[in-house]
Protein backbone atom coordinates (compact mmCIF):
# COMPACT_ATOMS: atom_id res chain seq x y z
CA UNK A 1 0.00 0.00 0.00
CA UNK A 2 2.61 2.61 0.73
CA UNK A 3 4.05 1.75 -2.54
CA UNK A 4 0.71 2.56 -4.65
CA UNK A 5 0.43 5.40 -2.40
CA UNK A 6 3.90 6.65 -3.04
CA UNK A 7 2.99 6.58 -6.82
CA UNK A 8 -0.13 7.94 -6.85
CA UNK A 9 1.06 11.19 -4.77
CA UNK A 10 4.22 11.91 -7.07
CA UNK A 11 3.17 13.79 -9.86
CA UNK A 12 3.67 12.52 -13.73
CA UNK A 13 6.45 15.31 -14.51
CA UNK A 14 8.91 14.49 -11.31
CA UNK A 15 11.12 11.13 -11.92
CA UNK A 16 11.93 9.22 -8.80
CA UNK A 17 15.27 9.66 -7.49
CA UNK A 18 17.60 6.73 -8.53
CA UNK A 19 19.68 5.43 -6.00
CA UNK A 20 23.18 3.79 -6.55
CA UNK A 21 23.94 0.67 -6.12
CA UNK A 22 25.61 -0.88 -3.06
CA UNK A 23 29.14 -1.33 -3.09
CA UNK A 24 31.09 -3.22 -0.46
CA UNK A 25 34.43 -4.63 -0.61
CA UNK A 26 35.58 -7.97 0.90
CA UNK A 27 39.32 -7.51 2.55
CA UNK A 28 41.36 -10.69 3.72
CA UNK A 29 44.38 -12.26 3.47
CA UNK A 30 46.36 -15.24 3.32
CA UNK A 31 48.44 -17.43 5.73
CA UNK A 32 51.84 -16.50 5.98
CA UNK A 33 51.74 -12.48 6.34
CA UNK A 34 53.58 -10.42 8.36
CA UNK A 35 52.91 -8.45 11.25
CA UNK A 36 53.71 -5.14 8.08
CA UNK A 37 51.19 -6.77 6.16
CA UNK A 38 48.79 -7.12 8.57
CA UNK A 39 49.23 -3.41 9.91
CA UNK A 40 48.56 -2.78 5.93
CA UNK A 41 45.26 -4.60 5.48
CA UNK A 42 44.16 -2.72 9.02
CA UNK A 43 44.68 0.50 7.61
CA UNK A 44 43.24 -0.23 4.44
CA UNK A 45 40.48 -1.37 6.30
CA UNK A 46 40.13 1.78 8.47
CA UNK A 47 40.31 4.28 5.26
CA UNK A 48 37.17 2.14 3.17
CA UNK A 49 34.40 2.30 5.65
CA UNK A 50 32.28 0.56 3.06
CA UNK A 51 34.84 -2.62 3.31
CA UNK A 52 34.20 -5.84 5.40
CA UNK A 53 36.87 -7.50 6.91
CA UNK A 54 37.38 -11.52 6.95
CA UNK A 55 39.03 -14.19 8.71
CA UNK A 56 42.26 -15.63 6.86
CA UNK A 57 42.35 -17.86 3.56
CA UNK A 58 43.50 -21.02 3.96
CA UNK A 59 44.18 -21.90 0.24
CA UNK A 60 47.03 -20.17 -2.15
CA UNK A 61 45.85 -21.86 -5.45
CA UNK A 62 41.94 -22.39 -5.43
CA UNK A 63 40.95 -18.39 -5.53
CA UNK A 64 37.72 -19.13 -6.59
CA UNK A 65 36.18 -19.92 -3.38
CA UNK A 66 36.26 -15.80 -3.00
CA UNK A 67 33.96 -15.47 -4.84
CA UNK A 68 31.18 -17.53 -2.58
CA UNK A 69 32.56 -15.89 0.41
CA UNK A 70 32.30 -12.49 -1.28
CA UNK A 71 28.77 -13.51 -2.08
CA UNK A 72 27.80 -14.88 1.27
CA UNK A 73 29.07 -11.19 2.57
CA UNK A 74 27.28 -9.89 -0.28
CA UNK A 75 30.29 -7.71 -1.39
CA UNK A 76 30.82 -7.12 -5.18
CA UNK A 77 34.98 -6.30 -4.97
CA UNK A 78 37.53 -8.06 -3.02
CA UNK A 79 41.00 -7.17 -2.22
CA UNK A 80 42.65 -10.27 -1.24
CA UNK A 81 46.70 -10.09 -0.50
CA UNK A 82 48.45 -13.68 -0.76
CA UNK A 83 51.88 -13.48 1.35
CA UNK A 84 54.70 -16.13 -0.33
CA UNK A 85 57.62 -17.35 1.72
CA UNK A 86 56.86 -14.51 4.56
CA UNK A 87 58.60 -11.81 2.49
CA UNK A 88 56.65 -11.38 -0.77
CA UNK A 89 52.97 -9.93 -1.05
CA UNK A 90 50.78 -9.66 -3.65
CA UNK A 91 47.39 -7.93 -4.03
CA UNK A 92 44.29 -9.20 -6.00
CA UNK A 93 42.04 -6.84 -6.67
CA UNK A 94 38.42 -8.10 -8.35
CA UNK A 95 35.02 -7.36 -8.84
CA UNK A 96 32.65 -10.12 -8.15
CA UNK A 97 31.32 -12.07 -9.67
CA UNK A 98 32.19 -11.54 -13.61
CA UNK A 99 35.73 -9.45 -12.61
CA UNK A 100 38.30 -8.59 -14.25
CA UNK A 101 40.58 -9.00 -11.65
CA UNK A 102 44.06 -7.48 -11.52
CA UNK A 103 47.40 -8.99 -9.77
CA UNK A 104 49.98 -6.92 -8.33
CA UNK A 105 53.20 -6.70 -6.23
CA UNK A 106 53.41 -5.03 -3.56
CA UNK A 107 56.55 -3.01 -3.07
CA UNK A 108 58.15 0.02 -0.41
CA UNK A 109 55.66 -0.87 1.94
CA UNK A 110 55.18 1.64 4.76
CA UNK A 111 52.15 1.53 7.27
CA UNK A 112 50.39 4.68 8.90
CA UNK A 113 52.28 3.29 12.10
CA UNK A 114 55.59 3.07 10.23
CA UNK A 115 55.45 6.92 8.90
CA UNK A 116 54.49 8.89 12.07
CA UNK A 117 52.51 11.80 9.65
CA UNK A 118 50.95 15.04 11.16
CA UNK A 119 47.76 14.78 8.90
CA UNK A 120 44.57 13.13 11.37
CA UNK A 121 41.95 13.03 8.79
CA UNK A 122 37.97 12.21 10.35
CA UNK A 123 37.89 8.02 10.13
CA UNK A 124 34.99 6.88 7.54
CA UNK A 125 35.21 10.48 5.40
CA UNK A 126 34.80 9.54 2.09
CA UNK A 127 38.04 10.21 0.22
CA UNK A 128 38.87 12.05 -3.22
CA UNK A 129 40.03 9.54 -5.72
CA UNK A 130 42.51 11.49 -8.19
CA UNK A 131 44.38 9.64 -10.72
CA UNK A 132 47.25 10.51 -13.46
CA UNK A 133 46.92 11.47 -16.87
CA UNK A 134 49.31 8.50 -17.84
CA UNK A 135 46.00 6.33 -16.97
CA UNK A 136 44.21 6.91 -19.97
CA UNK A 137 47.31 6.17 -21.97
CA UNK A 138 46.77 2.84 -22.66
CA UNK A 139 43.49 0.38 -22.42
CA UNK A 140 45.10 -1.67 -19.60
CA UNK A 141 46.05 1.35 -17.42
CA UNK A 142 42.11 2.55 -18.30
CA UNK A 143 41.00 -0.85 -17.28
CA UNK A 144 43.25 -0.52 -14.20
CA UNK A 145 41.96 3.11 -13.55
CA UNK A 146 38.08 1.53 -13.81
CA UNK A 147 38.78 -0.97 -11.19
CA UNK A 148 40.50 1.10 -8.43
CA UNK A 149 37.98 3.56 -8.46
CA UNK A 150 35.40 1.45 -8.16
CA UNK A 151 36.88 -0.22 -4.92
CA UNK A 152 38.99 3.06 -3.21
CA UNK A 153 36.01 5.20 -3.85
CA UNK A 154 33.14 5.25 -0.79
CA UNK A 155 29.52 5.50 -2.19
CA UNK A 156 27.33 8.25 -0.71
CA UNK A 157 25.42 6.99 2.34
CA UNK A 158 27.27 3.91 3.33
CA UNK A 159 26.42 3.04 6.82
CA UNK A 160 30.16 3.20 8.34
CA UNK A 161 30.49 6.87 6.06
CA UNK A 162 30.55 10.34 7.36
CA UNK A 163 29.24 13.01 5.50
CA UNK A 164 32.95 14.80 4.94
CA UNK A 165 35.08 14.62 2.41
CA UNK A 166 38.66 15.83 4.40
CA UNK A 167 41.19 12.81 2.05
CA UNK A 168 42.63 12.37 -0.85
CA UNK A 169 43.55 9.09 -2.09
CA UNK A 170 46.09 9.97 -5.26
CA UNK A 171 46.69 7.00 -7.54
CA UNK A 172 50.15 7.71 -9.90
CA UNK A 173 51.43 5.35 -12.98
CA UNK A 174 55.06 5.74 -13.54
CA UNK A 175 57.86 3.44 -14.56
CA UNK A 176 54.91 0.85 -15.00
CA UNK A 177 53.75 0.80 -11.56
CA UNK A 178 51.71 2.43 -9.42
CA UNK A 179 52.12 4.59 -6.49
CA UNK A 180 49.60 4.87 -4.24
CA UNK A 181 49.74 8.44 -1.77
CA UNK A 182 46.83 9.05 0.92
CA UNK A 183 46.51 12.48 1.94
CA UNK A 184 44.56 14.79 4.24
CA UNK A 185 42.71 18.37 3.10
CA UNK A 186 43.98 20.83 5.55
CA UNK A 187 42.91 24.57 5.60
CA UNK A 188 45.65 26.27 6.79
CA UNK A 189 45.87 29.25 9.43
CA UNK A 190 45.13 32.05 7.13
CA UNK A 191 42.59 30.76 5.03
CA UNK A 192 40.61 29.64 8.37
CA UNK A 193 40.80 33.28 9.85
CA UNK A 194 40.07 34.54 6.64
CA UNK A 195 37.05 32.50 6.54
CA UNK A 196 35.97 33.62 10.14
CA UNK A 197 36.53 37.29 9.13
CA UNK A 198 33.68 36.43 5.94
CA UNK A 199 31.64 35.47 8.47
CA UNK A 200 31.82 38.45 11.11
CA UNK A 201 31.46 40.88 7.79
CA UNK A 202 28.63 41.23 5.29
CA UNK A 203 30.75 43.06 2.65
CA UNK A 204 30.96 41.51 -0.70
CA UNK A 205 34.13 42.22 -1.10
CA UNK A 206 35.84 40.88 2.17
CA UNK A 207 33.79 37.99 1.28
CA UNK A 208 35.11 37.13 -2.37
CA UNK A 209 39.15 38.15 -1.04
CA UNK A 210 38.45 36.11 2.11
CA UNK A 211 37.15 32.92 -0.46
CA UNK A 212 39.89 33.22 -2.47
CA UNK A 213 42.55 33.35 0.57
CA UNK A 214 40.56 29.83 1.82
CA UNK A 215 41.08 28.43 -1.73
CA UNK A 216 44.87 28.86 -1.54
CA UNK A 217 45.18 27.71 1.74
CA UNK A 218 44.10 24.42 1.17
CA UNK A 219 47.02 22.04 1.08
CA UNK A 220 47.41 18.28 0.74
CA UNK A 221 48.99 16.47 4.46
CA UNK A 222 50.33 13.22 3.80
CA UNK A 223 48.37 10.50 6.15
CA UNK A 224 49.81 7.46 5.35
CA UNK A 225 49.88 4.49 4.15
CA UNK A 226 51.63 4.46 1.12
CA UNK A 227 52.92 1.75 -1.02
CA UNK A 228 54.05 0.85 -4.93
CA UNK A 229 52.30 -1.54 -7.12
CA UNK A 230 53.46 -3.53 -10.27
CA UNK A 231 50.66 -5.03 -12.31
CA UNK A 232 51.63 -8.48 -13.11
CA UNK A 233 48.49 -9.79 -14.45
CA UNK A 234 45.11 -9.05 -15.85
CA UNK A 235 42.43 -11.53 -16.25
CA UNK A 236 38.85 -11.54 -17.52
CA UNK A 237 36.64 -13.17 -14.87
CA UNK A 238 36.94 -13.01 -11.10
CA UNK A 239 40.16 -14.95 -10.43
CA UNK A 240 40.41 -16.89 -13.46
CA UNK A 241 39.33 -16.75 -17.01
CA UNK A 242 41.47 -15.49 -20.12
CA UNK A 243 44.49 -13.12 -19.86
CA UNK A 244 43.84 -9.97 -21.02
CA UNK A 245 47.35 -8.20 -19.98
CA UNK A 246 50.65 -9.49 -19.35
CA UNK A 247 53.42 -7.64 -17.90
CA UNK A 248 56.45 -8.89 -19.79
CA UNK A 249 58.55 -6.75 -17.91
CA UNK A 250 57.71 -7.80 -14.64
CA UNK A 251 60.84 -10.06 -12.70
CA UNK A 252 59.32 -12.27 -10.09
CA UNK A 253 61.31 -11.66 -6.40
CA UNK A 254 62.80 -15.28 -6.62
CA UNK A 255 64.44 -14.80 -9.79
CA UNK A 256 66.10 -11.73 -8.57
CA UNK A 257 66.82 -13.24 -5.25
CA UNK A 258 68.18 -16.49 -7.61
CA UNK A 259 70.45 -14.18 -9.39
CA UNK A 260 71.65 -12.62 -6.39
CA UNK A 261 72.93 -15.71 -4.83
CA UNK A 262 74.17 -16.76 -8.34
CA UNK A 263 76.16 -13.30 -8.05
CA UNK A 264 77.64 -14.51 -4.67
CA UNK A 265 78.62 -17.52 -5.63
CA UNK A 266 80.36 -16.51 -8.43
CA UNK A 267 82.14 -13.91 -6.41
CA UNK A 268 82.54 -16.63 -3.66
CA UNK A 269 84.12 -18.59 -6.13
CA UNK A 270 86.32 -16.47 -7.60
CA UNK A 271 87.63 -15.81 -3.84
CA UNK A 272 88.15 -19.47 -3.11
CA UNK A 273 90.24 -19.96 -6.65
CA UNK A 274 92.46 -16.78 -5.59
CA UNK A 275 92.99 -18.47 -2.61
CA UNK A 276 94.01 -21.80 -3.83
CA UNK A 277 96.39 -19.82 -6.93
CA UNK A 278 97.97 -18.30 -3.65
CA UNK A 279 98.68 -21.43 -1.32
CA UNK A 280 99.76 -23.01 -5.00
CA UNK A 281 102.50 -20.21 -5.98
CA UNK A 282 103.55 -20.13 -1.79
CA UNK A 283 104.26 -23.85 -2.28
CA UNK A 284 105.85 -23.38 -5.45
CA UNK A 285 108.05 -20.43 -4.03
CA UNK A 286 108.81 -22.42 -1.05
CA UNK A 287 110.11 -25.53 -3.39
CA UNK A 288 112.63 -23.06 -5.23
CA UNK A 289 113.73 -21.61 -1.45
CA UNK A 290 114.56 -25.19 -0.65
CA UNK A 291 116.12 -26.09 -3.42
CA UNK A 292 118.78 -22.92 -3.82
CA UNK A 293 119.25 -23.42 0.00
CA UNK A 294 120.65 -27.27 -1.06
CA UNK A 295 122.63 -25.66 -4.22
CA UNK A 296 124.48 -23.11 -2.06
CA UNK A 297 125.07 -26.02 0.72
CA UNK A 298 126.86 -28.09 -2.18
CA UNK A 299 129.17 -25.42 -3.20
CA UNK A 300 130.05 -23.95 0.37
CA UNK A 301 134.18 -23.66 0.91
CA UNK A 302 133.33 -26.04 4.96
CA UNK A 303 131.99 -28.74 1.98
CA UNK A 304 134.59 -28.22 -0.73
CA UNK A 305 137.77 -27.87 1.25
CA UNK A 306 136.89 -30.58 4.39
Amino acid sequence: MSTLFKAVTTPSHEKPEKVAPKSRVLILSSRGVTYRHRHLLNDLVAMLPHSRKDAKLDTKSQLHYLNEVAELYNCNGVLFFEARKRQDLYLWLARNPNGPSIKFHIQNLHTMSELNFTGNALRGSRPIVSFDKNFDATPSAALMKELLLHTFSVPKGTRKSKPFVDRVVAFTLADGKVWLRHYQVQITSAAAAGAAAAAGDDDEDTEKKSRKDSKDGVELVEIGPRFVMTPIVILEGSFGGPVVYENKEFVSPNEVRAAIREKRAVRAGGRDMARTKRVVKKREIQKEQKIAKMAEAEIDDAVLFA
